[in-house]
């Protein structure tokens, strides 16, 4: 059956639930309970910790920046909202449990029955993939959005692998392009420890994509075909620190963003930079990576320019800590929230960018200067 046509005769966006209208009382915070995998306990044979977006959540309520009422709750993208990237075979060979659990690299998943697969590992992975892209049309609409999951840059449109089964940084910007009037330019600014090869091979040949990445250069995927796609690219060395990272993250996100103004800025924040990470070998600080976060919100800020933030990878318990700290700490700066946003709950009352204190799990104030996985 062909798609319905418009009057000039191009084929018209289908109907998605994921482009609803949102009343202006919310933030554009996205999340849902259905994020978080829990399966027998079959989740924690994987590093990632599975449970993560909900304890950012649970983080940010304590902490009186969001209420229940104040988020944006995720809707899982439908076959047909997947299929705007994704080939009709790749999804059939998401139906073989043995195909998820390579993806997943978790080899048990291959001996379970496909529709406990679907529900308790793929339907989470769907649920942030619809986030995702929710949060797209959100920061175009209000500058910014956060969607409290997503960031799954190792999965293209026909390929899928590290713990990444559906392509949503590819399908959010492809959803703009669609359907937004006047979003015809993106920029991609990959953060996390990995090379984001996904999205590279997806917008290869897309010159309506400008890809910045930084990543450590010895580790997955380590894919140089889809290197070709990055038009800034850093790669870091076993071990980089702070102010080496920070250095080379602000200096070439200038220079990406002085060279192509996009219509909205992609932010894939990963967390597993952090020092410690069992596969991303760098070692930033928890405030390194709270201080790189509004770098990159200032830099958009400053131009004008909508952003949505992505959490995509981080393997340590305290990484949940950190992105709730990091969310605060844009709050209390002023690079999200505000009157026209909805303002949360709570009262900012910081003096500078917030810290993991080392006696507590609750954010203080600095009062100086400011395996193969996703």
């Amino acid at each position: 059956m062909s798609q319905p046509q418009d009057q000039e005769g191009k084929a018209r966006p289908h109907h998605t639930q994921l482009y609803m209208d949102i009343p202006s009382s919310c933030l554009p915070i996205v999340y849902s309970s259905l994020y978080n995998i829990t399966f027998m306990g079959l989740e924690k044979l994987h590093p990632f910790d599975a449970g993560k977006w909900g304890k950012v959540i649970h983080f940010l309520k304590e902490d009186n920046v969001i209420t229940d009422g104040s988020i944006v709750e995720a809707q899982e993208a439908t076959e047909e909202d997947l299929l705007v990237v994704h080939t009709k075979r790749y999804l059939n060979r998401l139906k073989w449990s043995l195909i998820v659990a390579s993806i997943t690299e978790i080899p048990p998943l291959m001996f379970l029955p496909n529709f406990l697969v679907q529900r308790r590992v793929l339907r989470p992975l769907r649920t942030q993939t619809g986030g995702t892209i929710m949060a797209g049309k959100l920061a175009i609409e209000r500058g910014w959005a956060i969607n409290v999951g997503g960031g799954f840059h190792h999965c293209s449109s026909d390929k899928g692998g590290g713990f990444c089964a559906y392509a949503d940084i590819t399908l959010a910007i492809k959803f703009l392009f669609e359907r937004l009037e006047g979003v015809s330019k993106a920029t991609i600014v990959d953060l996390d420890a990995h090379q984001g090869n996904g999205h590279e091979r997806d917008f290869l040949d897309d010159k309506r994509v400008f890809i910045m990445d930084v990543y450590n250069r010895y580790i997955y995927p380590g894919d140089g075909y889809a290197k070709r796609a990055i038009k800034r690219k850093v790669e870091l060395d076993w071990g980089t620190e702070d102010e080496e990272y920070l250095q080379q993250v602000k200096l070439h996100l200038e220079g990406a963003l002085n060279e192509v103004r996009p219509d909205i800025i992609v932010y894939n924040a990963g967390t597993d930079v952090l020092d410690g990470d069992p596969l991303g070998g760098l070692a930033i600080s928890p405030q390194g990576i709270i201080r790189r976060d509004e770098a990159v919100f200032r830099a958009a800020r400053r131009r004008e320019i909508p952003i949505l933030m992505l959490t995509s990878g981080g393997y340590q318990k305290k990484t949940a800590r950190i992105i709730a700290d990091s969310i605060i700490n844009l709050r209390c700066q002023g690079l999200i929230g505000g009157d026209e946003d909805g303002e949360g709950p709570g009262e900012c009352v910081c003096g500078g960018p917030v810290m993991m204190s080392s006696t507590s799990s609750s954010p203080s104030v600095l009062t100086g200067p400011t395996p193969n996985t996703i």
